[in-house]
Order: C-alpha cells, then structure tokens, then sequence
C-alpha cells in the first residue's frame, strides 16, 4: 500500500516544520521526473506552445497543468507547469511506500541547455490538467503499391513517361504527399514524400524506371535529412553513394 501526500514544497522543506525523510525523498523523486521532463523536451527544435505541451502529455506519469507563450523560437520561449508524483520507500520498520504529488515549472527557449535550468516548485493550479487533441497524422506512402503499378520496360526498349505518370497517378495518392516526376537520360525518376509532424527527417520512396530495370526504395534517414537532398527526383535518377 502507497500513502499518498500533497503537500507544497516550500512547507516540506522549511525548518520550522521537521518532516520524516521519506517525504523528503519522495519530494526529490518528484524533482528528478521533472528534471527529466525539461531535458527531453529541450531538443532545440522550434516548437509551438501547443506541441510543448502535447509532448510533456506524451511522457508517463506527467499531467501538464498549464502552457504559456508562443514558441520555443522566442526569446522567453514556453512555459509549461507540469504535476507529477515521487515515491520513496518508508522510513526504519515501515513497509509502507510514500508518494508526493507536486507541481513544477518549466521553460523551453533558446536560452535553455540540457541539463540547464532547473525545475522551480509551485502551487498546483486549480482543475483538471490540460487535454490535447490527437497528432496530425502523416499519410502513408504506399511502397508496395508504387512498386506494382510502375511499368517494366524490357532491355532495348522506351521508357514511356506518360505511362509512368499514369501509374503513379493511379495510386490517388494524399494530397500532402509531394509527387515529383521527370525523365532523364533515357529512364525516368519518382520522388514521392512527406514531412511527419514533428520529425526532422522526411519519409520518401524513389524510383526509377528504365530499359530493363524498375527499382523503388527509401533512402537512408541520414539523407532524407533537411538540406540532404536524399527525396528529391534527382537522387532517384543519379543515387547518392550510401553515407559513410
């Protein structure tokens, strides 16, 4: 059995009120979990407010009770009060475990460094903690299906661009999913790609179609990186050599 304490901070550490040490422990569990919090959100990407705190909702055992601000990109960045629990073990005899549910702040900005700034303890605000609607989600871009509706030219033949483009076109792809598709040097190239929320790294298939080959595949996430250039049609017509 777990006895569960609310009890703020500042009391549990002022001197005129002496408290057993498992309380005390259970409020430094606390800390460390926020601790943790603030370095996993400190990721240095630019974020809304609303992503913050979707991604602190994400993490176990973390109720997100209020977001300020806009966006990690300004200078006073986001603001998060997140709720969370620490448990210790009781003290000399007591089999009992003992569980603290506090408060804390965070912030994310440009100012912020792993490991940086840490926790400050508040008053839990009034209410229920925050909900957040469902990620967007990132339409599949369907491998299989390209690979079959891709025509095969045999050995001497003519790649027909047309008929390349009808097929990929056939698939009635998601409108987010980007479609590039040029013909160079006697074959033709695919690039088709999507930017998922919240990923650095893009999702992409290329293909190329030409005399006596079709081949569709997905470049290595090193080069579907921003500035990498890996999804772009040109890598399916001249591939990159493989990162080292």
């Amino acid at each position: 059995m777990r006895k569960f304490v609310l009890i703020p901070l500042a009391l549990l550490m002022s001197g005129g009120c002496a408290l057993p040490s498992p309380e005390n422990n259970a409020i430094g569990d606390a800390q460390d979990m926020a601790r943790q919090v603030g370095d996993r959100l400190d990721s240095g990407s630019v974020r809304s407010a609303q992503d913050v705190g979707h991604l602190a909702d994400d993490m176990d055992g973390v109720e997100v009770m209020r977001v300020t601000g806009t966006t990690t990109a300004r200078r006073d960045g986001v603001g998060l009060v997140v709720r969370v629990s620490g448990i210790a073990a009781g003290g000399w005899g007591d089999p009992e475990t003992v569980t603290v549910t506090h408060c804390f702040e965070l912030r994310v900005s440009p100012k912020t460094r792993w490991g940086g700034d840490e926790p400050r303890d508040v008053d839990c605000p009034h209410g229920a903690p925050l909900t957040f609607k469902p990620w967007p989600k990132t339409p599949e871009i369907p491998y299989e299906r390209l690979r079959k509706a891709l025509p095969r030219v045999p050995r001497g033949g003519t790649v027909d661009e047309s008929k390349v483009r009808s097929a990929v076109a056939s698939l009635h792809l998601d409108p987010a999913i980007r479609t590039d598709v040029q013909a160079q040097e006697g074959m033709v190239g695919i690039s088709l790609k999507v930017k998922p929320y919240l990923a650095d790294a893009l999702e992409c298939a290329l293909a190329a179609v030409a005399p006596g080959r079709t081949n569709v595949w997905s470049p290595s996430r090193i080069q579907r990186m921003p500035g990498e250039g890996g999804c772009d049609v040109g890598n399916a017509i001249h591939p990159m050599p493989p990162p080292h």
